[in-house]
């Protein structure tokens, strides 16, 4: 007794819900899963990035703890360069002290020979009871003047080549301040680069986990209408397939063939437009109407999950912010001598168009 109504709570348990699958249009289920397929891609795709910029990180501090350990190296290196300078530089001023007053007693040596190099001295200057003292004097002091003269020139050598190895390290000091400013040039760039890289790390994996919110919402509405769930792997579908919504195609802006294409230096497609109307790519919501500097009026449409069109180069705009609209409406004109570009973009990453455009 009991078997039969168990199962026939169920049956009325079951009733409004498949009551509400049979009233929910085909339409609506479609978008649901459409949309679920979309943010469940999302959330992986945002994962795998947020890992990859998680190696990158650790590659980066990898090289910034080598560079570090390099630059410990050259720093000791250079404080031995110091030193050795500082202490070249005190014997080159002792060397020049010594000899300079080696000089100063050649000098009055030269000064003296030179008062008693006549023959004989006159009576004037030396007495006569003292020539023969003189004669002495004078040879002592001719015996006495190539030893100063040696001593004078060896000083003037040592000094010459403490001089040359001064310049000499010198030069090494200067290669080596050289790499080190480059070094440290290096250490900012990826010092700056890690932080960059940490920061897109929390970006990534805090919109992963918006992503990942958005899909158990849209799956507890599917499971609510008694609609299946897309299984796993559904979002790997072709290029054509990929537009949020379940879209398989764009509608050009502007009519005729474009001037630039996706590529080589373009992140969009543009048209010569001279007046033309401009159209909405796709249906969407209008994030944005208005004008921005160097790119005149703007239109960006928010297209689902992770997806904007931006239109660019309007002379005039005939919707405002928060309007939806529909494909291939009228957005505004293009200048009467101005070029319109189209960029789609995923995630604020441009992507090239040409799969989806009619």
């Amino acid at each position: 007794m009991r078997a039969p109504v168990l199962i026939l709570c169920l049956s009325l348990i079951a009733l409004p819900v498949a009551a509400i699958a049979r009233q929910t249009p085909t339409g609506e289920v479609k978008r649901l899963q459409a949309e679920f397929r979309d943010e469940r891609a999302r959330a992986l795709r945002l994962r795998q990035e947020a890992a990859e910029a998680a190696r990158e990180i650790a590659t980066l501090e990898r090289q910034l703890s080598e560079l570090r350990a390099t630059v410990g190296q050259d720093d000791a290196v250079i404080a031995g360069q110091r030193a050795r300078l500082r202490e070249l530089s005190a014997r080159e001023a002792a060397l020049v002290a010594r000899l300079s007053r080696a000089r100063g007693r050649q000098g009055r040596l030269l000064s003296a020979l030179q008062m008693m190099s006549r023959r004989p001295p006159p009576p004037l200057l030396i007495p006569a009871d003292k020539a023969v003292d003189t004669v002495r004097a004078a040879i002592l002091m001719r015996a006495m003047a190539p030893a100063l003269q040696d001593q004078a020139q060896g000083l003037v050598d040592r000094q010459a080549e403490v001089a040359r190895v001064r310049r000499l390290s010198a030069l090494n000091s200067e290669r080596l301040f050289t790499t080190e400013s480059a070094r440290g040039d290096r250490r900012a760039e990826l010092e700056a680069l890690t932080a960059r890289r940490t920061a897109l790390q929390a970006v990534l994996r805090a919109e992963a986990a918006g992503a990942e919110r958005a899909t158990r919402v849209l799956e507890a509405r599917l499971q609510s209408l008694g609609a299946p769930i897309p299984p796993v792997g559904a979002e790997t579908e072709p290029a054509a397939a990929r537009l949020p919504a379940g879209r398989s195609q764009l509608t050009a802006p502007v009519e005729g063939v474009p001037s630039r294409r996706f590529g080589q230096g373009s992140t969009g497609w543009s048209w010569r437009a001279d007046g033309a109307e401009v159209r909405a790519p796709a249906a969407g919501r209008v994030a944005f109407a208005g004008p921005l500097s160097g790119w005149g009026q703007v239109v960006i449409l928010d297209l689902g999950p992770g997806w904007r069109a931006v239109i660019s180069g309007l002379d005039e705009v005939s919707v405002e912010a928060g309007a939806a609209v529909s494909d291939g409406q009228s957005l505004g004109r293009a200048g009467e001598e101005g070029e319109t570009a189209f960029e789609l973009r995923r995630d604020e990453r441009p992507i090239d168009p040409a799969p989806w455009l009619r």
